[in-house]
Parts: structure tokens; C-alpha cells; sequence
């Protein structure tokens, strides 16, 4: 995602206001501005203490003009440098002006992610091809949704429980340009996402711990207690995603400077690295994970979407979309024949069912066994014609030969 606000103004507005929309000189802390600074590399050189210094760009900047920000906004003239400051951010090309630009857009913890990749497999001028490209953000992303998903509920595995929640805490994160080949920077709103990196944060070193005892000694029972610290088989693979291939990853996060530190963690928390001898244990543990998470007993009401049986009379299986009683979106279900004519007729007449069962791990907390107590459910007309309306778009729900997989 890029930049929320379009191309620069050719400069400043009279009376030094900021030509750009969203980010008002007015809002912005100087001292926030100067730890992002600093925290890409630029260096203080010089200016007049207590009122304003000028930085200097990154020597990987070559010819990024240097900025003259203030102290505080104690002074007459310091919001006119403060735009000014903000100006020439908006105007260079570099990605560490870009990466600031987005930091001070939103209140946000900066996630950041470093893959190493053999010599073999970099491109030109030390440009990541795109099959690797692909591989960090797809990892990256995995890996915030393991956070996002240990912030709503520990568990070894999530499977589909959970998940929309999950995503939906995702939503505004922003990612940032990439400052050279095989690295990834993404902006986590505070207001939305501190729970989920934080869980990301304590989940990650409790992998790396319960990596090095099971590298140490051949034995797992440290993935065991790291579940309560929020790892995840949704995590573990997420990891091995990401180291798969490369010559390591690098995982490190820097707090908001608006907001600071939360409570219980560093100021400047540890980086956290994996390489490609911690992948067996790593695999081992997710496939544990699965085995051990137990079954989760469920009465859920779902509306009928899919339905197949090999004849006209015995057993069937259905596709619900669940509407309670599961956090997940779709389930599937082999009814016995008197409860999947029941299925039948409340879908045809435009109902939802009501079920009992036990959602799976080894499904993902997709499938549904034992079910029984099937009903219908009525709802209001409202609800009944949607659903109706639904019916009649999709008259070829009901298939002899279900083929595929519901996703869930």
C-alpha cells in the first residue's frame, strides 16, 4: 500500500501553511519527527541548540537535501521550519523521506522484516527477483495475521476460527517503501494493531526460546508453553514460509514514538532471527499443534449454501454459512437422511438450521462431526426473503457430486 495522500504541490502555501492533505504541520510533534529521522539514519549536524538542528540523509540518500527541523514549537518561526521540513520530505524521491512520510501520517509501530537470500538468487544490482518479493510479503502478512489472531485468543491452532476478526484488525495497515531488496517495513496503527504486535512481539521470542531447547535437546514440550505466549501452528508456518529458501529472516519492531513503549516491554525490543536449521523443529511443531489442539463442541445456527448426496435417499453433506454459535465462516456436515431433509426443506423454504457437533482441528474447525439435533429456525420476513432472494441465485447448490473442497 503507498503513501495515503497523492503528489506533492509545487511548494509551500502563503502564510507557510502545508500543501498537503493529511498531514498538518500543526499535528506534528517535532520530537517524533526527529526519532523517525534517526531511526532511518539520518544524522544531526549542526544548528542552533534548543531551537532548531538540521539533519542530514542517510549516506544510501546521495543527494537528498538536508532539513532544518525544530526542537519544539516554542517559537515564533518553528512551524514555518516544520513545514518547510515536511516539504522537503515530500519532495525527495528517497525511501527513507517515503518511510518517514508514512510513519507520521498515522500513529504506528513499525514492523520490519529482513530476508536473506543466497547471491545466486538476487538480481541485478542486488534487486529481489519477484517469486522472492512475493515470498516476503506473503510470509510478512501470514505472520501479522498469527499476531492478530493470538491477540483475540491463544490456541496452537486457529485454523479458520477467529479469522475475519482477525483481518479486520488488519485492515489499515500501511506498508511502507522497501529501503533495499528483501526488506519490508509495515506501519501498524496504534489505535487499531498494538495488541496484535505486541503478541506478535512476545509470540516470536517464545518460538525462537522453544526453537533453541528443541535444537538443544530433541525434545518439544517448550512449544508446549510457548501456545500461552501466543505461538501458533498459524505462526510456525508462517516462519517457515519465510525461511524457506533464503539464508535467514530478521524480524524487528520499533514502537510508535507518538505513544511509546506499552507497559511490560523494552523501549527498543530485541530483534528476533530464524535460519534454515531451525526449520525441522519448527515443522515438527506445527504438525503438533494440530494433534493436540482438542475439538471444540458447537450448537451453531448457519444458512444452508451447499448440498450433496450420491442418491436420491440416504446420508448428504451440507455447507453452512455460520450466522452463530462458531467463529468461523463456513462449516461442513454429514447428516444422517432424516436431518439432511430437514436441511432440504429449510433451505427451500428459506431458513437457516440450527446443529450440534464438534468442529475439528485436523479440518481447520471446518468440518463438523456427530452432528445431530438438526432444526429449522425461523426469522423474520425480512431475513426470510433475503434469503429466498439468495436461493434462487444459486439454484445449483444442490449436486449430486460436490466437487472440491468448501474452503471454509
Amino acid at each position: 500500500m503507498n503513501l495515503p495522500f497523492g503528489e506533492p504541490s509545487p511548494g509551500r502555501r502563503p502564510g507557510g501553511s502545508f500543501p498537503r492533505e493529511g498531514l498538518d504541520p500543526g499535528r506534528v510533534d517535532p520530537h517524533v519527527l526527529t526519532t523517525l529521522l534517526a531511526r532511518r539514519g539520518w544524522q544531526r549536524r549542526g544548528g542552533e541548540p534548543g531551537r532548531y538542528a538540521r539533519w542530514t540523509p542517510p549516506p544510501s540518500d546521495p543527494g537528498a537535501a538536508s532539513l532544518l527541523v525544530p526542537e519544539s514549537l516554542a517559537f515564533p518561526d518553528s512551524r514555518d521550519l516544520l513545514a518547510d521540513a515536511l516539504t522537503g520530505l515530500v519532495r525527495s524521491p528517497t525511501a527513507t523521506a517515503r518511510q518517514v512520510l508514512v510513519a507520521l501520517a498515522v500513529p504506528s509501530d513499525e514492523l520490519r522484516w529482513s530476508r536473506r537470500v543466497p547471491d545466486r538468487d538476487t538480481g541485478p544490482c542486488g534487486s529481489s527477483p519477484w517469486p522472492a518479493g512475493d515470498r516476503l510479503r506473503r510470509g510478512a502478512r501470514a505472520m501479522l495475521l498469527a499476531g492478530a489472531l493470538g491477540a483475540l485468543g491463544r490456541a496452537a491452532h486457529h485454523g479458520a476460527r477467529h479469522r475475519r476478526r482477525a483481518e479486520e484488525a488488519l485492515g489499515q495497515v500501511l506498508v511502507g517503501p522497501e529501503s533495499a531488496a528483501g526488506t519490508l517495513t509495515a506501519h501498524l496503527p496504534v489505535a487499531s494493531g498494538r495488541a496484535a504486535a505486541t503478541t506478535l512481539l512476545r509470540a516470536l521470542h517464545a518460538a525462537r526460546d522453544a526453537t533453541d531447547y528443541h535444537r538443544a535437546t530433541g525434545r518439544p514440550e517448550a512449544f508446549d508453553a510457548a501456545v500461552r505466549l501466543g505461538v501458533s501452528r498459524e505462526l510456525t508456518e508462517a516462519v517457515v514460509d519465510l525461511v524457506h529458501g533464503s539464508e535467514g529472516i530478521r524480524f524487528a519492531l520499533e514502537w510508535s514514538p507518538a505513544t511509546g513503549a506499552p507497559a511490560g516491554f523494552s523501549a527498543a525490543p530485541e530483534p528476533v532471527e530464524f535460519s534454515p536449521g531451525d526449520l525441522p523443529a519448527l515443522r515438527d511443531a506445527g504438525a503438533r499443534f494440530v494433534r493436540c489442539e482438542p475439538s471444540v463442541p458447537v450448537r451453531l445456527t448457519g444458512v444452508v449454501v451447499r448440498m450433496r448426496r450420491r442418491s436420491a435417499a440416504g446420508p448428504g453433506t451440507v455447507a453452512l454459512r455460520v450466522l452463530t454459535g462458531a467463529d468461523v465462516g463456513r462449516v461442513r456436515a454429514e447428516l444422517d437422511e432424516n436431518s439432511y431433509r430437514t436441511a432440504v426443506h429449510a433451505h427451500l423454504v428459506g431458513l437457516p438450521i440450527r446443529v450440534s457437533g464438534r468442529l475439528e482441528s485436523s479440518g481447520g474447525f471446518r468440518r463438523l462431526t456427530g452432528a445431530r439435533d438438526v432444526e429449522p429456525v425461523r426469522v423474520d420476513e425480512t431475513e426470510r426473503d433475503r434469503m429466498m432472494k439468495s436461493l434462487h441465485e444459486n439454484l445449483g447448490c444442490f449436486e449430486e457430486a460436490w466437487g472440491g473442497e468448501d474452503d471454509g
